[in-house]
């Protein structure tokens, strides 16, 4: 009798202990366990801002910039921008345009085996003007490399812009900087001094 009231007390508790858990909801053929979400209410407001900026950026160069607030720091960013944008633009049109003179002479030379009349190059030997198509030609590609290298710089700047405006450091963040004397070995009975300067970090 007393392992009957045992057993019962057992079960009894094991029973309670199971209506405690999650409950299960049977759908079909299989088992799925509902779900619990937590709410931590965080949210990380300097990672949105930053996606914002480099999308802006990579639609127009200098939006990002501009939608993180304008400044004169950031107006000069934006002016920089699209002062080396012109740059490299005007290159570009330069050098295309000089590769394109230097290969239509070498192609004219290969078909008829001289310069066209009135030629400003007439007096350049093919040598020279295959080695200053390649010039131009090199030049040409090394502008659009540097094109693509101003975009992402120009996006890229504009994402860690963001993303550090809304970097807390603290009101308790210090730094002092003071003269100091830094003590050396003493040699021959004589103590030698160096003057320093200390920094201290206060967090």
């Amino acid at each position: 009798m007393p392992k009957i009231l045992l057993l019962s007390v057992l079960l009894f508790i094991a029973a309670l202990g199971a209506s405690g858990q999650d409950k299960f909801t049977v759908k079909g053929d299989s088992l799925k366990r509902t779900p619990v979400k937590t709410d931590t209410g965080y949210v990380n407001l300097g990672k949105i801002a930053g996606r914002r900026a480099a999308i802006r950026s990579a639609i127009i160069p200098g939006w990002g910039q501009y939608g993180n607030g304008l400044t004169i720091y950031r107006g000069i960013k934006i002016a920089a921008i699209y002062t080396g944008g012109t740059l490299l633009a005007i290159s570009y049109i330069q050098n295309n345009q000089k590769y394109h003179e230097y290969l239509a002479e070498l192609q004219y030379r290969a078909q008829y085996g001289q310069s066209p009349g009135g030629s400003p190059l007439f007096n350049i030997g093919t040598q020279g003007l295959l080695t200053a198509k390649d010039i131009y030609r090199r030049n040409r590609e090394v502008v659009i490399f540097s094109f693509i290298g101003l975009y992402a710089v120009n996006i890229i700047e504009a994402y860690v812009d963001a993303r550090l405006s809304y970097f807390d450091i603290g009101e308790n963040l210090a730094i002092k900087i003071s003269p100091t004397v830094i003590g050396s070995n003493t040699m021959y009975g004589y103590n030698a001094f160096t003057p320093g300067l200390k920094i201290a970090f206060r967090l």
